[in-house]
């Protein structure tokens, strides 16, 4: 009895592991003030002004915004 008690206890860790490692997938980072989403190196360098987006928070990913030129 106690070794199954280790083992479910031990496979609960090892769970929650891999979707700690698989919910980086489903964010992004983000301009905090204009919300446009930048590249994620942003946020790996944790420049201020930027910050970690994901889906929990309710927002859908937004599509990352450039100005285009007008030529007339």
């Amino acid at each position: 009895m106690r070794r199954l008690a280790l083992s479910v206890a031990a496979l609960a860790v090892v769970a929650s592991g891999l979707t700690a490692c698989s919910d980086k997938s489903d964010r992004w980072c983000e301009h905090d003030a204009t919300d446009t989403v930048v590249a994620n190196s942003f946020c790996e360098k944790n420049t201020p002004g930027y910050e970690w987006e994901d889906d929990s928070s309710g927002k859908k990913k937004k599509k990352k915004t450039t100005s285009k030129k007008v030529h007339k």
